[in-house]
């Protein structure tokens, strides 16, 4: 675990929401199951009470996991753009068979289906500090990659 979360305020009011819904809507609901299903009689033998037990335990480890992070969060403020790519920016990039377009986020808000790529992703480390122009190589599992950086917003 890092020492630091670097999120944007987007992830961290993100965060903060999900934990309310936790705390407020879930975890109620899944104590409320849990009763139920204890109230249903021998519980060696009962499935729902083993299911409910375990949709409790995941919700209090969630809970569990956006507290620690909440204590040890630092929110990154996006720059005015410098010319240089940084935490908060997307990058538009040529590689071989064209373009692609990444947003550098921190590691907890990375979702490759959105194109957020994480700092700390071997593509996200290569990017930070590069500018307009500049190219940089990353290993892959399929190899290694050029890509030149052709817009930084």
């Amino acid at each position: 675990m890092p020492d630091t979360y670097k999120l944007s305020q987007e992830g961290y009011d993100k965060l903060v929401r999900e934990l309310d819904e936790l705390k407020k809507g879930k975890r109620p609901k899944a104590v409320e199951r849990l009763a139920a299903a204890r109230a249903m009689g021998d519980l060696s033998e009962n499935s729902e009470y083993t299911a409910a037990r375990e949709n409790l335990t995941l919700v209090d480890t969630r809970i569990a996991e956006i507290e620690a992070v909440m204590h040890n969060v630092e929110i990154v403020q996006v720059q005015a753009n410098n010319g240089a790519v940084q935490l908060g920016d997307t990058v538009r990039v040529k590689v071989e068979d064209g373009h692609e377009e990444y947003s550098i986020v921190g590691e907890l808000e990375a979702d490759i289906a959105k194109n957020q790529i994480s700092d700390t992703s071997p593509i996200g480390k290569a990017l930070l500090g590069s500018k307009i122009g500049d190219t940089v190589t990353v290993a892959t599992p399929a190899g290694e990659v050029v890509y030149k950086i052709v817009e930084i917003k």
